[in-house]
């Protein structure tokens, strides 16, 4: 295992690292992975489900708990932003239509994408996922902000809802 999959609890078990040094070795794994992740950010086609699980896989197929991520893109499906919508538990989490377009309206977004993992490792959507995505699209298409893709990150796998046909 890396020392980024260790938690500080973990640092200090290791001989000749205490408090500090464990909050030092934690703050430069999170330091080097937005580093790296800011650097491809410019790179990415958000027009390829591929490379967009591809670039989030890594922070997304770790996380024990179910998460609702929004990416905002421009009227050339360029990246504006990402945030996360909903934290949830080990199988479900809350995407608030709502909140949703809220932030799509402020962030000036033209085009969505909703990203969430499934902690269990396969990417199957769920009936939720699917009556999720319908709800989007069809408040998307209403508000002119069309969503253009749910993708659903596994564990080193993903499952495109736009390359299912479900979007």
């Amino acid at each position: 295992i890396g020392l980024k999959y260790l938690t500080r609890k973990e640092l200090l078990s290791i001989t000749g690292i205490g408090r500090v040094k464990s909050i030092q070795v934690s703050c430069l794994c999170e330091l080097t992975k937005r580093l790296s992740r800011q650097s491809r950010i410019d790179r990415i086609s958000f027009l390829s489900p591929q490379q967009i699980a591809d670039y989030y896989m890594e922070e997304l197929r770790n996380l024990e708990r179910e998460h609702i991520f929004l990416i905002l893109l421009d009227g050339k499906s360029r990246f504006l932003h990402r945030l996360i919508i909903s934290s949830g538990t080990v199988n479900a989490s809350l995407a608030s239509t709502r909140e949703i377009f809220i932030s799509a309206l402020k962030y000036g977004a033209v085009n969505i994408i909703l990203m969430h993992n499934h902690p269990s490792g396969d990417p199957s959507p769920s009936k939720e996922d699917l009556l999720v995505t319908e709800r989007m699209q069809e408040a998307g298409n209403i508000l002119g902000i069309p969503l253009i893709d749910h993708i659903i990150i596994g564990e080193n796998q993903y499952i495109s809802l736009k390359e299912r046909g479900y979007v």
